[in-house]
């Protein structure tokens, strides 16, 4: 499933995956990196080097949320009712 996202100010719309990353899965370190988020890709980076890549196991699990919850944090609300509704049940955001 996927939640759209609206920054407040700007208006910028972006489109982010919720639950489980497939890409992460696939993709690892990349995926952060590609989405712009810097600070979790040298997270990642790390994580991977000191578990000699067995991290990869969990990130998946945890990455979209983590993704969102940094855009939140950025000024980014939900764009409709369903990605509200979304991000509630997932318990990301408050009611």
């Amino acid at each position: 499933m996927k939640v759209n996202l609206k920054h407040k100010d700007t208006g910028v719309v972006k489109t982010a995956p919720l639950g489980f990353s497939w890409t992460t899965l696939f993709f690892g370190i990349f995926v952060p990196l590609i989405r712009g988020d810097i600070k979790w890709f040298i997270i990642s980076l790390v994580i991977a080097i000191v578990t000699a890549g067995l991290g990869w196991f969990v990130i998946p699990f945890i990455y979209n949320k983590i993704y969102i919850k940094n855009l939140i944090e950025k000024g980014y609300v939900p764009a409709d009712e369903a990605s509200k509704q979304a991000l509630i049940e997932k318990g990301i955001i408050a009611s």
